[in-house]
């Protein structure tokens, strides 16, 4: 789409009256109105209103966007309006918005408004661009600005279609001469690391004159998968990985085997490594082809792979079931019938329903990562014996059979019942080898379903429940027995391990304490304070960044001022990797500020007693927290803190 299609001359407000938010609106409604842009302004504003109410529009850099799609629309529009003063609107990064696109796009299947904002976006992200657009004076040059910056994409994007044509050709006429090679990368919840690693990879390549294609494992699922053909014709393989991957298809192939993060900050030793030929070769055969990058990892590391593998699968079943019996919570203090309302009774079902999962699923995908798919079935049946009293084995199971358990294993057994059945299924696949190749067939459909599930059952009832059930009784009355002075201690140490290395074993192992105590007992306050402090301490790091590069923008590079606009969405939900690519760049100033910030956002947790019933989410569950107050004023003194740390700490750019 051609923005400059919608950006009518006719229609531009150059000097806005409007001294509000409110006011914004009301004008340039009123201007569509008046111009025959939308022919109800009453319905075109209600709507506009409500996209502000889910979040608001103000995308920092002195700009709002905002839009609305309904019945009241006429034609598609964007109209431009411009206020010298600069107007507070809500924006992420605090700052007054000068410049406002607001965009009209007819009610039904057809996307304008986001093929609009797509572009809008596009042209935006240049802030030569802004400060043009600030400084025209006329409708004329707003079109003029937007005419060149749109050509100059135009020509760069030619541009780099034509040298992407001659890097094939002269790749094909040199007969492949330029080093090719070929990546995997994947992180456990697959929302920044994976794809940062893919930037970091692809750029340092080109910088070393490589070619290379990335494979990501992401949220989003495979995407750029690896071809047999290309992974044959790479040079060597690396896999940046902290979660499953399939290896078997590497067989032969110098590989390189290391944490995610190793791409982020260590890219060009990781293709070094490869280009040298000090990659060793990768093996794998038949049924023992782990599909896990396991083979030249640490013991450490192949430990925190698999134990990754178990939390990402599980963390959906802990989310979903953990915020939907948040909200039943709410519903019965504060709605009629308290414990019979038929919400209350909905929604605790369906978030004990996947509650109940939790702990068998997390023993299920540990054990595959480590004994490949025959090991999921025992370590299933391992999580799920860890999840019930011993006294309960062979009876019949409420929903939520935790609850009624008057000492399950509980979390700390789920986890080793997983390793057992991992290990347990690698040392039968390595017994069943010498059996004759006549019975090879009967190994997957009989030996190991019926001998797996036999030895974790004796496992877990005789040894492993007995053992971890007195452990974990006596951890939840040690966290339900803590005074305050440990409690803020506790939480302290919680939220500054978030920071340590936002989103690696140290983060994760944070929010594994805390997401096992909620598991064991979801209805117990400390519990909750608990969950409060990890996703205080982990909301700190990118919302100090986004503070920091709005308030002190001497200090950051123009890269990094465009990626702290983003870091008020990804603090807002309790993403903490927003904040790696700053923790990378200046790893002594940044990483110490954030871990500092986020201890005295977690003490300030433990000391005013704010609980969050719900093992994700941010601001997103603020509702239901049991201090709204108490819940925000801890991210945002530490956010602030580790802002203030981190600048002035920080020389300016051009020094």
């Amino acid at each position: 789409m051609d923005i400059r299609d919608l950006l009518m001359k006719d229609i531009m407000i150059m000097d806005l009256k409007a001294t509000s938010k409110s006011e914004v609106i009301d004008e340039m409604v009123h201007q569509y109105f008046v111009k025959g842009i939308i022919n109800d302004e009453e319905v075109y504003k209600a709507d506009i209103i409500k996209r502000e109410e889910q979040s608001t529009t103000g995308m920092g850099g002195g700009i709002a966007i905002p839009h609305a799609h309904d019945e009241a629309v006429v034609k598609p529009a964007v109209l431009f309006a411009r206020s010298k003063a600069g107007i507070d609107y809500e924006s992420f990064d605090g700052q007054p918005a000068h410049l406002f696109f607001m965009i009209a796009a007819p009610e039904g299947g057809d996307n304008t408004h986001l093929q609009a904002l797509a572009a809008l976006s596009k042209v935006l992200m240049n802030p030569e661009v802004v400060e043009e657009l600030k400084g025209a004076e006329t409708p004329d040059d707003v079109q003029d600005v937007f005419a060149k910056a749109i050509a100059a994409q135009e020509e760069e994007e030619r541009q780099r279609e034509e040298a992407q044509k001659a890097k094939e050709a002269a790749a094909a006429a040199s007969n492949e001469e330029r080093p090719y090679i070929v990546a995997v990368t994947a992180c456990p919840n697959g929302i920044a690391h994976t794809y940062m690693a893919e930037e970091n990879l692809i750029k340092t390549a080109e910088k070393m004159g490589v070619d290379i294609k990335v494979e990501t494992n992401g949220s989003e699922g495979i995407k750029h998968r690896l071809t047999p053909d290309e992974i044959n014709r790479a040079a060597g393989v690396i896999v940046a990985a902290d979660k499953k991957v399939e290896m078997p298809r590497f067989d032969g192939k110098p590989l390189v085997n290391k944490p995610v993060t190793a791409a982020i900050k260590n890219a060009e030793d990781l293709i070094q490594t490869v280009l040298d030929g000090n990659a060793p070769t990768f093996h794998s055969t038949g049924a023992d082809a782990s599909a896990s990058a396991e083979s030249d990892g640490t013991v450490w590391g192949n430990i925190y792979k698999q134990l990754m593998n178990g939390i990402s699968h599980m963390l959906p079943f802990v989310i979903g079931g953990g915020i939907l019996m948040a909200l039943s919570f709410i519903v019965e203090q504060y709605m009629a019938g308290g414990a019979k309302n038929p919400a209350f009774i909905f929604l605790n079902g369906a978030g004990n329903l996947a509650f109940a999962f939790m702990v068998p699923v997390l023993a299920a995908y540990i054990a595959e990562s480590i004994g490949d798919t025959p090991a999921l079935m025992p370590g299933f049946v391992g999580g799920f014996m860890a999840s019930i009293a011993n006294a309960s084995l062979g009876g019949t199971y409420p929903v939520n059979f935790m609850k009624d358990s008057t000492s399950p294993a509980g979390f700390l057994g789920g986890l080793a019942a997983g390793f057992i059945a991992g290990y347990l299924m690698l040392g039968m696949k390595k017994v069943a080898a010498h059996l004759p190749k006549s019975v090879e067939g009967m190994k997957p459909m009989l030996i190991y379903p019926i001998f797996g599930l036999l030895f974790i059952a004796l496992i877990m009832y005789y040894i492993i429940n007995p053992i971890f059930s007195g452990i974990n009784l006596a951890i939840t009355h040690f966290l339900n027995g803590m005074g305050t002075g440990n409690i803020v201690v506790l939480t302290m140490i919680l939220a500054g391990m978030m920071s340590i290395d936002m989103g690696g074993p140290f983060n994760k192992a944070a929010y594994v304490f805390a997401s096992g105590a909620f598991a064991n007992d979801p209805t117990s306050k400390t519990s909750a304070i608990l969950m409060a402090s990890v996703m205080v301490g982990g909301m700190i790091p990118p919302f100090a960044t986004a503070i920091g590069t709005a308030f002190f923008k001497n200090k950051y590079t123009e890269d990094e001022r465009r990626a702290g606009v983003s870091n008020w969405v990804l603090g807002f939900s309790f993403i903490t990797e927003g904040a790696i690519p700053f923790a990378t760049a200046d790893p002594g100033r940044v990483i110490p500020s954030c871990i500092i910030g986020s201890a005295i956002g977690g003490a300030l947790v433990g000391m005013l007693k704010v609980g969050v019933p719900a093992p994700h989410g941010g601001f997103w569950v603020t509702p239901l927290a049991t201090n709204i107050p108490g819940y925000i004023i801890a991210v945002l003194v530490g956010s602030i803190v580790a802002a203030v740390i981190m600048s002035v700490w920080k020389k300016p750019v051009n020094k």
